[in-house]
């Protein structure tokens, strides 16, 4: 890259060409749900139901209103068996019934305006996404005396999807432009500042042509998109920064371009790529999990993640090289400056200063730190979990309203009835006598069915049960319990949105200590790697999982119970979506362990230059703290923006992320580190014989200085003050 600068830049360029035509088109090709775990009993039971009794699992719906007129009037009720006919004869749409057709009350609204036409779109999501693409205009809006709206969950999902692609692209335009004044503000240079831009560019647009190729072997959700242009845009400003605040470095220390460049990648590169490495393994975490949810975000995320830091170590080493000085051009600070900068380097004295109070006041810090994030925290202790649902989508989106229609003005609650497939032959009497089995149960306020088809061993029948109170309340939730237990003389199944919700709850209950148990280890093992001591990686788990609390106690706060509601702009239903949580944490404490390397790394460098551990702390928060807090502002400016999505999920998670992250980087890193490292003392960096002399032939570090003679279990050190932070000398920077 330093000998061939011109021909990395001209690939790197080719390559994102490219990458912009591979990627085209991939939203069209993503889907909106990928909450159900596949093998879960609801999800064989809904696909069962489906080939049986299409019917019975409507997933389309025409709202007809006829206004005053009712939907008894000749012309009203004609014009909509005209409109169910030529439904039905659509290819690809099975099961049609109507209100007119059965004359069923739950079809029809309590005042008698409006009534149901229902239908079941065939197909996986994308193909039945294809179909109400084509059929949707020929339907929605006015037929004569009757005006129609389309509602039912394939409209909600598909509304869903479009409001999230124009949301992510409004996001980037906000975003772009405020992350470019950012930049700008922290390394004064317009030059410096386009470069980190540059790379996050790169990264997205790669990250897109990888999701594009993954849509044709696997579901990849909509939603992923989303966090591509979050970490994208982060990360690369993150990993950019720390490498062109290095590299700014080794130039102001005298050193030539090529031979800058070549310090920066030994130093702050091996940092980037030791960071990128803990972000990528929090976000593969997710692959445990069977709902495509949440692995699309772990395709994203390891996508974007690795891009990013390939970009930062390949890119960016060769546009410095031609730049060269240059980095600091057009550079906007010097319309501020009187004198020049003296000689003596005092970057980060603040920092430094700010450090020195925190460790004087150890105790004190820890303490009420730590008390204020776990206070921070409560609110999760009374999560609800649920499933998403047609409220996520702003009251104006017209799927919602329909629904909203349905659930205000038509009896029942529609979509809340649970589904039991029976299979197996039986007699008239045993359907009757399971029937009045199910009845019996307690919360059950209805029975409807059976409807048979088949005999013999192919014989299915079908069940429509509900259950007192919401859909997937706690009544409905124990209903799923007991018709799962309940005797039958036949094979049984259930569905709906209550079994959907039990099972989804069950899968991540059972994959959660393996996803838990993979990002613990592998943390403790890299980190062990970048600093060779036992404690500092059981500190790095245990004050990042601090940092998280603010944003779970938010979510529950805020997303759940309903505050702020009015001004943020959504409704809240009472509960958060199960998954919502777990990509939450993954995410936010991938972003954690980045700022921790960055951190950590320099902390390390510094005390295996000079053995003095409270120095060294100051050092490292001199030199970064005001690195991560520029990194930590602009990532939550990108998550703010990710927040203003009008899709609930969208909103939780930008803005909890975003919250997450301006914590552990102003909180954990200014107070808790610096604190708990001076409590620790020397021993911070203790690790017995053996661990040591694996850590001396594989570890990682930032300089090629020696590390000083390991403390012994009970080795301390006198707290030592100083006025200002040490010069920086040779790579140390």
């Amino acid at each position: 890259m330093t000998a061939r600068p011109r021909l990395t830049l001209l690939v790197a360029l080719v390559l994102t060409a490219l990458a912009v035509l591979a990627g085209d088109g991939v939203a069209e090709r993503m889907g909106s749900g990928g909450w159900e775990d596949p093998a879960a009993e609801s999800t064989y039971a809904t696909g069962a139901l489906e080939r049986e009794f299409p019917g019975s699992q409507p997933n389309l719906l025409l709202l007809v209103d006829a206004g005053k007129a009712g939907v008894d009037d000749p012309a009203a009720a004609a014009e909509a068996r005209r409109l169910t006919a030529r439904l039905a004869a659509e290819p690809g749409v099975e099961g049609v019934g109507s209100y007119w057709a059965t004359g069923s009350p739950a079809l029809r609204s309590e005042d008698g305006t409006r009534a149901l036409v229902a239908a079941r779109v065939t197909g996986d999501e994308k193909a039945a996404g294809e179909v109400l693409d084509r059929i949707a205009p020929s339907y929605r809006g006015t037929h004569g005396p009757v005006e129609v709206t389309l509602g039912g969950g394939l409209a909600v999902r598909h509304e869903m999807q479009t409001i999230i692609q124009e949301d992510l692209l409004r996001a980037e335009l906000i975003a772009l432009p405020l992350t470019l004044v950012l930049l700008v503000m922290v390394f004064g240079s317009a030059v410096a500042a386009l470069l980190p831009l540059g790379v996050g560019i790169v990264a997205i647009l790669g990250t897109n042509a990888v999701l594009r190729g993954l849509t044709e072997f696997t579901d990849v959700s909509v939603f992923a998109q989303n966090l591509t242009t979050a970490l994208g845009l982060g990360l690369a400003i993150d990993y950019a920064l720390f490498v062109v605040r290095r590299y700014r470095e080794e130039l102001a220390a005298g050193a030539e371009p090529s031979a800058a460049v070549r310090t920066t990648l030994r130093t702050a590169g091996r940092t980037v790529l030791f960071s990128a490495l803990t972000v990528a393994v929090s976000l593969a975490a997710m692959l445990v999990f069977p709902q495509y949810f949440l692995r699309s975000f772990a395709y994203a995320g390891i996508a974007v993640v690795l891009l990013a830091a390939a970009a930062a170590l390949t890119l960016l080493p060769a546009a410095l090289v031609l730049l060269g000085h240059r980095v600091d051009a057009l550079d906007l600070r010097r319309l501020l400056r009187r004198t020049r900068t003296p000689a003596k380097d005092t970057a980060g004295a603040g920092w430094a200063r700010a450090a020195g109070l925190v460790m004087r006041r150890a105790p004190v810090f820890a303490v009420l730190t730590t008390a204020g994030l776990v206070l921070l925290g409560l609110p999760f202790l009374g999560v609800n979990f649920g499933t998403a649902d047609d409220r996520q989508l702003p009251t104006t989106a017209a799927s919602r309203t329909v629904q909203e229609e349905l659930r205000q003005d038509f009896p029942g609650d529609p979509g809340g009835s649970l589904t039991v497939l029976a299979q197996g032959s039986a007699t008239p009497a045993q359907y009757a006598a399971y029937r009045d089995r199910i009845a019996a149960l307690d919360g059950v306020v209805r029975v409807d069915g059976p409807l048979v088809s088949g005999t013999g061993a192919a014989a299915h029948a079908v069940y429509s049960v509900t259950p007192e109170g919401p859909a997937v309340g706690e009544r409905a939730q124990r209903a799923v319990a007991e018709l799962r237990s309940a005797d039958a003389p036949f094979r049984t199944s259930v569905t709906g949105q209550a079994a959907v919700l039990a099972d989804s709850k069950d899968a991540i209950a059972d994959r959660l200590p393996w996803a838990a148990g993979i990002i613990v280890l592998v943390t403790l093992l890299l980190v062990f790697l970048l600093t060779g001591s036992v404690l500092i990686p059981l500190q790095a788990v245990v004050l990042n999982a601090l940092s998280l609390t603010a944003m779970f106690g938010a979510v529950v706060w805020v997303f759940q119970d309903g505050h702020l509601s009015g001004l943020l702009g959504f409704t809240a239903t009472g509960d958060i979506e199960t998954t919502l949580p777990v990509l939450m944490f993954c995410v936010a404490f991938g972003l954690s362990m980045d700022y921790g390397v960055f951190l950590l790394s320099r902390i390390k460098e510094e005390y295996d230059a000079t053995g003095d551990h409270e120095g060294a702390v100051r050092f490292g928060l001199a030199r970064t703290g005001g690195l991560i807090t520029a990194a930590a502002v602009i990532l939550a400016v990108v998550m703010v923006a990710i927040g203003t999505s009008r899709v609930t999920n969208t909103k939780m998670l930008g803005l909890g992320v975003a919250l997450a992250v301006v914590m552990d980087a102003m909180v954990v890193r200014s107070l808790l580190v610096p604190s708990v490292m001076r409590l620790t003392g020397r021993l911070t960096w203790w690790a017995p014989a053996p661990l040591r002399r694996f850590h001396d032939r594989f570890g990682v570090r930032e300089s090629d200085a020696p590390a000083p003679a390991a403390p012994g279990p009970k080795g301390t050190e006198a707290p030592k003050e100083a006025e200002e932070i040490p010069e920086p000398a040779g790579t140390r920077g």
